[in-house]
Order: structure tokens, then sequence, then C-alpha cells
């Protein structure tokens, strides 16, 4: 991360126990310099181990991702960025409306045959991502499965999350995937409008349909790191963290554009007295 970058995101970092007095051992290495490796791994895609040795040590780095994983401090750390994407943007932190779809993704040897499945309709072996994201096109909430799920299937859980999480959030925009009894289930028990948008048959080739673009362009963004090209994680909570990691990203660059122009003015040198002649 550049100095503006890490200025506009530290505030938001979640503060371990040690760090306010709640006891704890103080932790061996910077929060940068972890942030850091961890959004190396993600945007490169390399394994653990093939961190460079500028950063700290693979396993301490895996570690505090592992922890941040199980304590959930990796969506508190992503939730307090978009919250301030979304007033950055002079927006409410809390969306009132988003879309929700999902991409299946080719899975590698590493991941458990228990939690990967078949596509018959994209043709992939491997999990589904299924997301949900604001009108900004920033992620939710997030669900990996095996790529054999319905879209149908996994909404349920997926949108009761979001719901759970995002008490303003009223309106969600669908593709005709997720028709059905999906949109009266939505409007009885979350009180939530699903929409489906559907795709005209009267046209050919690709059209970019209303609201519906705004969930693939975040598909688009996620499919930039290199870590997600594939799923390469055992876990699929390793996989929802991966997204969220990816997330953290784009939310972090554009904070730290936003702080540079935004900023105080740096301080000029001063200019040096002439001599004499």
């Amino acid at each position: 991360m550049r100095d503006a970058e890490w200025a506009a995101v530290r505030e938001v970092i979640p503060k371990p126990a040690w760090a306010e007095g709640r006891g704890g051992r103080p932790e061996e290495y910077c929060h940068r310099d972890i942030l850091d490796a961890i959004r190396y791994v993600v945007d490169n895609g390399v394994k653990w181990p093939a961190l460079p040795a500028d950063y700290p040590p693979w396993k301490a780095v895996h570690r505090f991702f592992t922890r941040w994983r199980k304590q959930g401090l990796i969506g508190e750390f992503h939730d307090r960025l978009r919250a301030a994407m979304r007033e950055a943007q002079g927006r409410d932190a809390e969306p009132t409306a988003g879309a929700i779809d999902s991409q299946s993704v080719k899975g590698t040897s590493t991941v458990e045959a228990a939690t990967s499945g078949y596509d018959g309709g994209k043709k992939i072996k491997g999990r589904k991502r299924h997301i949900v994201v604001d009108t900004l096109g920033l992620i939710l909430a997030v669900m990996v499965t095996p790529a054999s799920t319905g879209d149908r299937d996994a909404a349920q859980g997926l949108l009761s999350q979001a719901s759970r999480r995002h008490h303003r959030l009223r309106r969600v925009w669908a593709d005709s995937g997720y028709t059905g009894m999906l949109v009266g289930w939505c409007a009885t028990v979350l009180n939530l409008i699903l929409t489906i948008i559907r795709r005209s048959d009267s046209h050919k080739g690709f059209v970019v349909l209303p609201k519906r673009w705004i969930v693939e362009r975040t598909f688009a963004w996620l499919t930039r790191s290199r870590r997600l090209a594939r799923d390469y994680e055992r876990l699929p909570a390793s996989s929802e963290a991966m997204n969220l990691w990816s997330m953290t990203m784009v939310m972090t660059r554009r904070l730290g554009r936003r702080h540079r122009r935004t900023g105080p003015a740096p301080a000029r040198a001063p200019i040096p007295a002439q001599r004499a002649a």
C-alpha cells in the first residue's frame, strides 16, 4: 500500500486486544506488512510459502489470515471500508437496494471433494460464488458452495444473511435463475422485494441489462485477483475470505486516491537564499 492508501485505512483496521489494554501478547509484525503480504498472495495468486523474503515469514502471515477468518475480523474490516466508500460517494453507510448473482469457477486439486460439484449449465467442476452487492457494486454478503448448488437454494441463506446484517435492505435485483417460490419467500419471510430482470428474446448477442450489470462488474473486479481465477482453497470459508480480501483491495485503492486528492497539501521545502555576488 502507498502511504496515502495506508493513511486512509489504518483507522478502520480492527484493534487487537493488546493494543487496547485488554490483555494478550503483542503481535510480532506490523499490521501494514502483514496486510501487504496477504494482498500480495491474493493479487498474484502465489502459494503461501512463495511469499518474497521482503514480507514477514509466510507462516506468520497465514496464521494472521486464519485468525482473522475465524474471528470474523476480515468481515468487520471489509464492512468498515464499505461504509467509508459509501459515505465518500455521498451515500448512507447502510444500503437499501442491491443485486444478487453467482459465478462458477474451476476448482483445483486442493479443493476438498465434499465441497466441490459440477455445474451442468456452465459445464464447470468446482465451486460457485454467490454474492449480494449494493448499487455501487460493493459486496454485502458472500457465500461459496459446490458448483452443483442451485442459485435459488443458495439464495435463501445468502439473502437471509444480507437482510440480517443490513436492516435497511428492501429491494434486490436478480436474473431469471432466481424465479419461482423464492420471490414470494423473500416478501413473506425477509420483507424483501426480489425483482427479476429478464433478458428479451428479441435481443441477440451481449446486452447490458439494467441493474444486473452492477453485480457482473463486481465479478470482473474480483477476477482481477489471480488467486480468484480458480478456487485454490481447501475450505469454503477461506474462499469467502479471499473474496473479501480482494474487495478490500479495490476499496482501499479508491480511498487512497481520494485521500491524495482531498488531503492536506504537502509542505514545500524552503527556498535556499542566494549567495551575494
